[in-house]
């Protein structure tokens, strides 16, 4: 039996204890930095492992380290654990029972996922030439948790920096169940915030000459930013600039004092992020300025690009192709408009990052609910998969 063959039987055997694992997390979804109940699931799914366990300070953090037979570099596995602030409506017999929460984006999967291949490389612990570390991450959506594992040590667990670091997400919907994808570069864009409010001076609305009234220059600058994303940005390296709140006046018949809204800004190369800062600003500010108006307009940055090494990347791509099949595995033809955390890890040490399907048998991939959406629903058959596949990226790396 070939060692791929023996990893995918491994894995088989676990789906069980994993399904139960995903199922559980999932009816008891957490959000942000503290996720006790979680935490307390993954300890004690590890129990019993020759593994070397830290818990975080800042947040419910599980790094988990194996240390293999013989010696070698150290690799690093990431699974986030954290939940959304939605709430489920599939009716799932194992739904969530806390209110306004969901593991919509199937972050159960993943953790489930990590143990799994925490389980599969324990067991091949005398073959191993090196070190894994299993990074159980609250607190990506949105948060930060992996700027504060990071903070806190995370990458040199092993008592040395990892040499490289991977990491999965399931899809609802689009990638076939069980198919993986990546990509070198660019796989998933920054995401930043612009917040703006233009300062007036209200007055009544029948005399607005009396008045120095911020909603229509507002109005004016989120039709700017769009004219300046399609003039300013190769549309072969695109910035996308979304406004998603405006808040202005409490009556028809009034001119508020100020006009406020906020925007999401993607963007997949550092190059163009750091212009879309100074030009969204910019734009603004000599809109309100030619308006007669004061303004506050300030970027909040967010998560960086996620960028794949392109050797890592390829490396990736080699080891779907053995772990799950040739036919299992397809190149992203280009970055997803998503943001994901696990690029503080992808600036700082080679990593990669895959798409793994997970949309259930009898839905259509191109009209089922994506990630994030209450009626999202992810197929834990492929939990196996996830096992193996991240096993076999750390197993092929200490090896090379």
């Amino acid at each position: 039996m070939t060692d791929v063959a023996r990893l995918r039987e491994s894995a088989a055997a676990l789906q069980p204890e994993l399904v139960a694992l995903r199922r559980a997390l999932h009816q008891e979804p957490e959000i942000g930095m503290e996720l006790p109940l979680t935490q307390a699931k993954v300890l004690a799914a590890l129990e019993g492992l020759p593994l070397t366990i830290t818990l975080g300070k800042q947040l419910s953090s599980v790094t988990a380290v194996l240390h293999g037979a013989k010696p070698g570099p150290a690799v690093l596995l990431r699974g986030d654990m954290d939940a959304l602030p939605v709430q489920e409506a599939e009716g799932l017999e194992y739904a969530s029972r806390i209110p306004g929460a969901m593991h919509a984006c199937g972050h159960d999967l993943h953790t489930a996922g990590l143990v799994g291949a925490a389980r599969l490389l324990c067991g091949l612990r005398e073959e191993l030439a090196g070190s894994v570390v299993f990074m159980f991450q609250p607190a990506e959506e949105g948060e930060g948790g992996a700027r504060v594992m990071v903070e806190e040590g995370v990458l040199d667990a092993a008592g040395e920096r990892v040499v490289a670091g991977y990491a999965l997400h399931v899809a609802a919907s689009v990638l076939p169940n069980g198919w993986a994808a990546t990509r070198p570069g660019p796989v998933m864009a920054a995401a930043d915030v612009l917040r703006v409010t233009m300062h007036g001076r209200g007055g009544h609305g029948s005399s607005p000459h009396l008045a120095l009234d911020p909603v229509p220059a507002a109005c004016e600058a989120v039709i700017a930013l769009q004219t300046m994303v399609t003039r300013r940005f190769d549309a072969f390296d695109p910035v996308v600039v979304t406004v998603g709140t405006f808040h202005a006046g409490t009556a028809n018949n009034v001119i508020p004092d100020d006009a406020v809204f906020s925007a999401t800004i993607r963007s997949f190369s550092p190059q163009s992020r750091a212009l879309v800062h100074t030009e969204a600003v910019r734009v603004v500010r000599g809109i309100a300025e030619a308006h007669g108006l004061a303004v506050d307009a300030v970027i909040e940055e967010g998560y960086p690009v996620t960028v794949n090494d392109a050797g890592e990347a390829g490396f990736a791509a080699e080891t779907a192709r053995r772990v799950l099949g040739a036919d299992r595995y397809i190149e992203m033809p280009h970055a997803v408009a998503g943001s994901e955390d696990f690029a503080v890890v992808g600036e700082l040490v080679p990593s990669a990052y895959l798409m793994l399907g997970a949309c259930p048998p009898g839905r259509d991939l191109f009209t089922a609910p994506y990630n994030h959406s209450p009626e999202a629903a992810f197929d834990d058959s492929v939990l196996a998969d996830a096992a193996a596949l991240l096993a076999g990226l750390a197993l092929g790396r200490l090896a090379r």
